[in-house]
């Protein structure tokens, strides 16, 4: 009778077609269990339907009944969650780089729009700084390369310190942990002219070679679009959630539920939609002007089967503060309420880096 060590022995001895290490170090065996004469596992895909699947079958197949002939080998399919998913690409890449044994990131959470021009860079902003003034600690991966505004946000120009193995990220005045492009350049305003392949090299060494620390969150601001970046994010980064960000206009709504749907069917974790520039508070009434048209807010929610965290108002004072570098002095209380809702709904229990 076989036992379930020599089957993952045997199985140490598969190695992936393409990426050339065994099955069980990208963690794509689970549940193996032998009882009588019959062997069952999980094979967990990357992705529900690749290529080489029937080959990874076949394989998992021989090695194990090589250990016994009589042996039946009933293999299950299994597609990996987000989460996994990440983990394997960095065991793909060659497993975890130096400077993240250094880091202990509870939560990350990405900001998402698909489209352009609904702030939602100030709204991962503004959430950073929600949770460091509720004592969290904090950081801010910018993964919009192209486009970096978070360090202006914060008043962040110098460039950050290297400390062997890696880079340390910049500080805020309140302790917020930054890391963007915009922190290397010679000047803010200088292009970053890269194809897809550099952007995405650029935000997993963001990732991979930056000295976080202990984090209880990082919040990553993902550039507009679903293509290189935030694919990158999504396939390397395991993310405890995702914040989608809209504004009322209907054009809006469509490009953000293409990134609404981009999210799901790579498994991340959605959780909320929040609707930013909603409406403008009359600094004589009070009223609340619906500048850019009726609230859509509720319809997509219901639409995409998913919670609203809020509307917030568009607030002159917020660009102001974005603008001269001192987002941590805003104050908004709009925002609070909403800072509350994602918290609720990240699991906190387990950490995504581990030493």
């Amino acid at each position: 009778m076989v036992t379930e060590e020599q089957v993952l022995n045997a199985l140490r001895r598969v190695m992936h077609p393409e990426i050339k290490r065994n099955l069980v170090e990208l963690g794509m065996i689970k549940d193996v269990a032998v009882k009588d004469a019959r062997v069952t596992l999980t094979l967990m895909l990357p992705f529900k339907e690749i290529p080489i699947k029937e080959d990874l079958v076949r394989s998992v197949r021989e090695a194990v009944a090589a250990l016994d002939r009589d042996v039946e080998v009933a293999p299950r399919l299994a597609e990996m969650s987000q989460t996994e998913r990440a983990e394997f690409m960095t065991a793909a890449d060659g497993g975890p780089k130096p400077a993240q044994s250094m880091n202990k990131v509870d939560s990350v959470v990405a900001v998402l729009s698909g489209k352009g021009g609904v702030g939602k860079s100030s709204v991962a902003a503004l959430l950073a700084v929600a949770l460091r003034r509720r004592g969290k600690r904090v950081g801010v991966l910018d993964a919009d390369v192209t486009g970096p505004s978070i360090p202006r946000m914060f008043g962040l120009h110098h460039l950050p310190a290297v400390s062997s193995p890696a880079l340390l990220p910049a500080k805020t005045a309140a302790g917020i942990k930054v890391m963007s492009i915009n922190l290397l350049l010679p000047q803010e305003d200088e292009a970053v002219i890269w194809r897809g392949p550099l952007i995405s090299r650029a935000i997993k060494q963001f990732w991979e070679e930056v000295i976080w620390g202990n984090l209880d969150y990082l919040i990553v601001d993902l550039p507009p679009g679903t293509s290189d970046a935030s694919l990158t994010v999504m396939q390397s980064i395991p993310l405890s959630g995702v914040v989608l960000v809209t504004s009322p206009q209907d054009l809006a709504g469509m490009v953000v539920r293409k990134a609404a749907r981009m999210a799901q069917h790579l498994g991340a974790p959605i959780l909320g939609l929040v609707e930013n520039m909603s409406y403008v508070t009359c600094p004589k009434c009070g009223e609340k002007l619906e500048v850019f048209g009726p609230s859509r807010a509720v319809r997509m929610s219901t639409q995409l089967g998913l919670s609203l965290l809020g509307r917030l108002p568009l607030d002159p004072q917020l660009a102001l503060s974005c603008d001269a570098g001192e987002i941590e002095q805003y104050t908004a209380h709009s925002f609070d309420p909403i800072a509350d809702k994602v918290a609720e709904r990240i699991p906190v229990t387990e950490r995504v880096q581990r030493s």
